[in-house]
């Protein structure tokens, strides 16, 4: 434990790409701090007793627009398209999701052109010009009956709170599309590690210069260990500074994985329940890794208010709570190098490919500190 020049507290997306980067730029000596036992974060995927690769989290789609982006994580995978197709399960049928003009034939009963479309949602849309939370978002584009049959339900079950609650933003990532591009996402490279995220991982951590330490208590260690340059923290901020003005609060999830004796269980990867059963989304993974076995396993999501932190909770009070230790957090990265990154260390929602960008940006932010 001697000599570490950069102390990493998480094995996930952020904790590995900063790891890869200071040990092959840098030449640093790099140690990972993991409270699991195993690297990739929220991103581990593994083999169900039924042979079946699942994602033990829940789902990951990555997607990017940045080519620089996927030549690094290429160094580290092969890859195999990304066959990302939702669909959302309302009044009885299986519409495709996110809304798009075969969601809207079919949900209308009536033909539309892009310009049609455009206009009818126009003339049932909510006049509402500046939404302030995520009920009036959607109202204003899409008016109230799609809103009750796609998103109310959904967005009440996830958060435990009314889409009146909650900042504008939750249901503002979902697009409306006036073409029939069925897809979840419409990034320009939609793909997955062929091997898995997990081998993709494993195999950036694969150099001389980086230890990693699993199943440890980064709270602990870092009372022993005083990296020669930097420290990158990308668990929980308020931990860090032992919840001083009170916990952040998150939303959690629960899995249940059922195996079925068949190819394939449901129609797409993903299908959404926003007011049927408690569950939120039924996942078939193997939509997406192709492995070719005669056998599935469907994961049903339940969130949950205790658990481990998956979703921060956008609302006005709790970006509040977030500044008090943001504030903290800028201290800390003056006055210790230490520089907080990811979604638990921002309190923000990150995509991976999002995450992984700004894993990158702070090395580089890192680097130039250090030089100076």
């Amino acid at each position: 434990m001697e000599n570490i020049d950069l102390l990493i507290c998480g094995a996930g997306p952020v904790g590995c790409a900063i790891a890869r980067q200071a040990a092959d730029i840098l030449n640093w000596r790099v140690m990972i701090v993991e409270k699991r036992n195993h690297v990739g974060g929220n991103c581990y995927d593994e083999y169900h007793p039924s042979g079946v690769m699942i994602h033990r989290y829940g789902p990951h789609y990555f997607r990017t627009n940045n080519p620089s982006l996927l030549a690094f994580l290429s160094r580290f995978t092969e890859w195999i398209p990304g066959n990302y197709i939702v669909k959302s399960f309302t009044r009885g049928e299986h519409f495709p999701f996110p809304i798009n003009l075969d969601t809207l034939e079919q949900f209308f009963k009536r033909s539309f052109t892009p310009e049609t479309a455009q206009n009818f949602l126009e003339s049932i849309a909510e006049k509402i010009a500046e939404p302030q939370n995520s009920e009036e978002f959607v109202l204003s584009r899409v008016g109230r009956e799609m809103y009750e049959a796609f998103y109310k339900g959904y967005t009440i079950k996830q958060w435990d709170r009314h889409p009146a609650m909650l900042d504008a933003s939750v249901c503002g990532r979902i697009p409306v599309r006036f073409n029939r591009d069925n897809r979840y996402v419409d990034h320009e490279f939609q793909v997955t590690p062929k091997e898995g995220f997990t081998a993709l991982f494993k195999n950036m951590i694969d150099h001389p210069n980086i230890s990693v330490l699993l199943q440890t208590d980064f709270q602990w260690l870092r009372t022993f260990i005083k990296p020669r340059f930097a420290t990158v923290y990308s668990g929980p901020i308020d931990e860090y500074f032992g919840y001083r003005f009170g916990k952040l609060p998150w939303r959690s999830l629960e899995f249940n994985f059922q195996e079925f004796p068949q190819e394939f269980y449901q129609s797409c990867v993903q299908i959404n329940y926003p007011n049927d059963f408690e569950y939120t989304r039924t996942v078939e993974i193997k939509h997406v890794t192709g492995q070719n076995i005669c056998k599935t396993v469907v994961s049903y999501e339940y969130p949950r208010s205790i658990g481990d932190p998956y979703y921060p909770v956008p609302a006005k009070e709790n970006e509040i709570l977030y500044q008090k230790y943001r504030e903290l957090a800028i201290k800390e990265e003056l006055n210790s190098n230490v520089f907080f990154v990811g979604r638990l260390a921002a309190y923000r929602y990150y995509n991976t490919d999002q995450v992984l960008e700004e894993a990158l940006q702070t090395f580089s932010k890192i680097a130039v500190t250090i030089s100076k």
